[in-house]
Formats: structure tokens, sequence, C-alpha cells
């Protein structure tokens, strides 16, 4: 990912606000959970601002990095607090009449719950009155239980906002697709690499996320439009919708009595994604830039800005700035994109042509390629419009990898000799080339050891030269998986318990759903099932057809008055248990948590046409 434009390395203001207003530190910056397993670790990270930086890491990197684990509690200005530094995310705590605002409670409650004892052992104990979500990313919810209960929510005595289709998109990312998505997260996040200066160093948006229990208590307001106004606790929040920007949604507020404008993800101090390596809808670039713009509008008197990522800016021309540098990368970025879709260049040619920002741009420090990349960032504007076909009718049924890379490597004139063409690619230092040329060796014959040294060798040479975090991260993965292949090594995100904090806060609806996706299609086909569901605590019924191999759930009795084969009667929470793998539906019957009526055998047939999602799907490797 070269650039031609260089920053200003005597700049210290990012050096100057990630660190203003500390109060009070987190010491050691370690957190555990009840088990005593440490769920996040912050000192780890202590080299990246006690050493120089290395050859194996790309210097603008190494900065970014060490600004980035500023951790503890600071004051953005009276009145409103950040934490930063137990987790990937900022947790905002804003002071009401009585108690105070939660903003985006970090990834897992235990994380959660420390930043809010910090803030506690500094400012008192003030109960939490409200808690918002400025968008459906894990991250910004996933630690609600750390700062308060669904008792409680329930009770009256917090409520928690969010986005307009907040639910739905939570759902449909963190549960749907989100085996798979955990599986790309390992290389996106470097989550299986060492920490250090040949391992990870972070990933431009933070350092890593926490690994504690993740929950959710679903949203009692919701955010509907711009312009919406709500009083929490005597603090005033006047909200801006912004559905299909950095997530599908996602809202920003102004705290006018305060000055302060919360701008979620939508700017960063990185330049951000249109499309998540881990794998997530496209994202709408054009839709980003213009409601930036329309915060500029909106908020031109705001004299500060905080984000859930990174560091607040102070001052109101600096604030203008930096939402403008936003704004302009993200619309160059489409602009110029379609431009050149529409001269008839593909994905990557156009990613080709666009290396860098011109101008201002180009030298800004918050527009760097951290986190998200021009490049990729090119390819997905052009994926939202076009899709994965570029034209060109010799990709149009393009055999998949395994078979492809068999044909090329046979046209090569065998492994050896593709091996022996990419050992002089790599001497040339054409590694991207090298990549392409042994990737298509391990598809072809997985177990050729020169291909694979090779492959590690180019893969470590191509991440330790990246300013782009993921990207280091992926190319480092790629590099230690090939590595390990083989051995019998724990794989971080392997399958385990589902949580049942997260399952508990779904619909029924959606948890049906959720196993609509796993329903073997084609095995199921040749069954045609009918279930019902009664469901005491909640009072719900629901029947589920199986047929044509698809899993249709639907709410009340099945139409036609047709008679289901199987009734099962149980509580709401006795299927959260089951989903979550903490009993099983054996159990529950034995247990009588289950009752059922009519023949059993079609629940094992049903259960059984289910599949467990493959966590740990083979990436570098066929």
């Amino acid at each position: 990912m070269p650039t031609t434009s260089e920053p200003d390395w005597d700049d210290t203001t990012d050096h100057v606000n990630a660190t203003r207003g500390l109060i009070d530190r987190l010491e050691p910056c370690v957190v555990r959970n009840d088990a005593g397993r440490v769920v996040w670790d912050n000192d780890r990270w202590d080299f990246l601002n006690k050493e120089d930086c290395p050859a194996t890491v790309h210097p603008s990197l190494w900065r970014q990095s060490g600004l980035n684990t500023a951790q503890g509690l600071f004051e953005v200005v009276p009145g409103i607090y950040q934490v930063r530094g137990l987790d990937v995310s900022n947790m905002t705590i804003v002071e009401g009449d009585t108690g105070v605002v939660v903003v985006d409670p970090l990834t897992s409650k235990e994380v959660a719950a420390a930043g809010l004892a910090l803030y506690t052992r500094n400012r008192g104990e003030r109960p939490v009155k409200a808690v918002v979500y400025t968008h459906s990313h894990g991250d910004h919810f996933g630690g609600v239980l750390g700062v308060t209960t669904q008792r409680a929510v329930d009770a009256g005595d917090c409520v928690v906002v969010a986005p307009d289709g907040f639910m739905h998109h939570a759902v449909s990312e963190n549960v749907f697709a989100g085996p798979a998505m955990l599986r790309r997260a390992v290389y996106m996040y470097g989550r299986s690499l060492p920490v250090g200066a040949e391992g990870s160093v972070g990933f431009g948006l933070g350092q890593a996320l926490s690994t504690g229990t993740v929950g959710l208590i679903p949203p009692t307001v919701s955010v509907t439009r711009t312009g919406q106004e709500l009083l929490l606790d005597g603090v005033r929040l006047d909200f801006q919708l912004t559905p299909d920007t950095e997530a599908p949604a996602e809202l920003n507020f102004y705290l006018p009595d305060r000055g302060v404008l919360l701008i979620a993800e939508n700017v960063n101090h990185s330049l951000h994604n249109v499309l998540t390596l881990r794998g997530a809808q496209v994202r709408d670039a054009h839709a980003w830039a213009s409601y930036i713009t329309e915060s500029i509008q909106l908020y031109g008197e705001a004299r500060v800005l905080i984000g859930s990522h990174n560091w607040p800016t102070w001052g109101r021309a600096e604030v203008t700035r930096l939402l403008t540098l936003q704004r302009d990368a993200y619309a160059y970025l489409h602009d110029q994109t379609v431009r050149l879709m529409n001269q008839g260049l593909t994905g990557p040619e156009i990613a080709e042509e666009i290396r860098s920002f011109p101008g201002e741009l180009g030298r800004a420090w918050s527009t760097r390629g951290y986190y998200g990349s021009i490049s990729h960032n090119v390819k997905a504007v052009y994926q939202r419009y076009m899709g994965w076909y570029d034209g060109n009718p010799a990709h149009l049924w393009q055999h998949p990898p395994v078979e492809q890379a068999a044909r090329y490597v046979a046209a090569i004139g065998g492994a050896d000799a593709t091996v022996a063409s990419a050992r002089a690619a790599f001497e040339d230092g054409d590694l991207r080339w090298a990549a392409e040329l042994l990737n298509h060796v391990l598809f072809a014959e997985p177990e050729h050891p020169g291909a694979r040294e090779l492959q590690i060798a180019t893969y470590e040479k191509l991440g330790f030269a990246q300013e782009n975090g993921t990207w280091r991260n992926i190319y480092l993965t790629g590099a230690k998986e090939l590595r390990e292949a083989g051995q019998e090594t724990r794989r971080v995100g392997a399958p385990g318990k589902e949580s049942l904090d997260m399952l508990a806060a779904l619909t029924t609806g959606q948890l049906f759903e959720s196993m609509a996706v796993r329903l073997d299609g084609p095995r199921a086909a040749a069954h045609r099932l009918l279930l019902r569901w009664e469901f005491g605590d909640t009072g719900e019924v629901w029947t589920l057809l199986v047929g044509n191999g698809v899993l249709t759930p639907m709410r009340g009795d099945a139409p036609g008055g047709e008679t289901p084969q199987l009734t099962l009667r149980l509580e709401r929470s006795t299927l959260d248990r089951i989903l979550a793998r903490r009993t099983s539906f054996p159990e529950a019957i034995g247990a009588g948590d289950v009752t059922v009526d009519g023949d059993v055998t079609v629940l094992t047939t049903f259960h059984g046409l289910l599949e467990k999602p493959a966590r740990n799907f083979p990436i570098v490797l066929p």
C-alpha cells in the first residue's frame, strides 16, 4: 500500500490530546473474569512507548499504536469523562442530575465494570440512569451488563437508547454471520499473534478486543430521526441518525449544554473501512461523507469532538478540520472510484490507480490507512455498485481455488518450477507475485515444503512493511498458521459455549431465524417437519416448518390448521440454555424442563439437520 504523501512528524498534537485530562490510571491495567482468566491486559503494549521503532514495524503504525495505548479515566470537559485503553473502544460517562449516562459500554462486562469502578473511585458512586449504544457493533454494547442489569432496565431505573434498526443489525452481524466473521477476525485483529515487534502491535483503531463475557440488553428507546432530543437524567442530547455509514444502524449526538459532539465511529483518527476485512455489509461511502457534512452543518459550534475510538479533539477550528478531512477522504474514495469505474476500470485496477490521497488529505495523520486502507476501500466501493463480477466473461464461471491452482501449477511446469519462479520474484522484491504463485502451489500441493517455507517468509516480509494494522495482522497470521499447520494447537475462536446473556436478549423469532441459517438444506429437503413450540414464561406460540430444504418460523399456529407432528412445552429461558450448550434437549426432557407431545423422533431429526458452524475453517490452505 504505497503512499506518496508524508505527514508532519514534528506535529505533537495527537500525543498531547491522547493524554490530556488524565485523572487516574488502572494499575496494573489487567482485568480478569470471575474465574481469574485475563480478559484484558493493556500493559503488554508498554514496549511501544519505551522502545524505538524496529525494522519489523512501519514507523507510522508504531506511532499510532503507541498513541492508542493511553489508558485510564480522562476528563473531556467538566461532567464528561472517557474510559480509554480498557478495550478497543471508548466508554463515555456523562454526569446528570442524580446519576450518569454511559455511552458505548465496551465489548465485555468485566472491562466495562472495571471502567465504571475507575470512574467511581474518582467521582463517587452514581447510579447508571441511561445507557446509549451508538451503533450495532459488539464492541459498543457487549459490556452493558457490567454497568447495569436487565432487572434495573425492566424496573425503569435505567433506559437503553439505540438507533432505529439496532437489534436487527446486531443480530444479523453478530449471530447470523458471526461464526464466519469470527474466524476471519482472528486474521484481521491478529488475535492469535504474540504481542511484540514481530507480531501484533495493534490494528490502528485500537490495540485489541477484550475477551470477557458478552451480553446485550435490548433498547427501550429508539432514535428514529435526526433532530430527536432526549433528556436523560437532566442531560440534553440532540441526536443525528446516520444509517449505512460505519454501521448499518448508527447515531451521533450533540450535548448542547457542554459544547461536545460525540461522533460515534463515523470519524476517527484513522481511515476506516468501507468493507471490513472480517466481512460485513458494504458500507455507503457517499452517505458516510454526506452525514459528516450534515454534522458540520448541524453542530458547527461544537468545541470538543469525542468518538468511540481514539482520542478527543479540542477547539472549534480543530473539530471542523478533522470533520472536513474525514468527510473528504470518504467522498474522494467514492467519487474517484465511480469516475474510474465509468471509464471501464475494475476494482483491482482502480485500486492501483488510487494509491494515495492528494494534498492535505494525504499529509493528515487522521486519514492514514491504519485500519481501513485506500486499496480495499476502493474495491469495496466498486463492489457496492457492481458486485463480484467485473464484466469479463472469463471471470464469470471460474474454477474454485483448488482446481484452479492445480491447473495453474501444471501449466507452469509443476510445483517445483512454480516455487522456483516464486523464489525469483521474492528475491526481486515482487512479493505480491511471489505470494500469488506460492498460494497456487499450496492449494494444489498443500504439503510442498519449499512452498510453505517461502510463503511464510513472503507473508512476514509483507506484514512487516504495512502501515495498515489489519493488513499486517492478516499477513503475519497467515504465516503463523502455515508454520503451525498440522500441529495440535489451540486456535483462537474455536467453537465453545455461546453467550447466554446475548441469546437471552434476542427475540424468539430471531433465535429461530438463527437456526434457519444452520439448516443443512440438501439433507433437509428429504423431510417435511412441523413442530409447535409453546413457551410458558412468555406466552408465545411458534410453529417451525421444514420443507423444501428451508426452515420457516411462524408466530402462532400452523397455516391451514395442519396438525404438528410434535409439540414442545418449555420456558424460553430453557431454549436459551440449550442453544448456549449449557444443557441439551435430552437432558432438558429428562429433567422435566421440556415436555413433549407427539413423535419425539421429529425433534431428533430436526436437531440433526442443524449444522454446528465450522469456526476454524482453513484459510491459507485448502
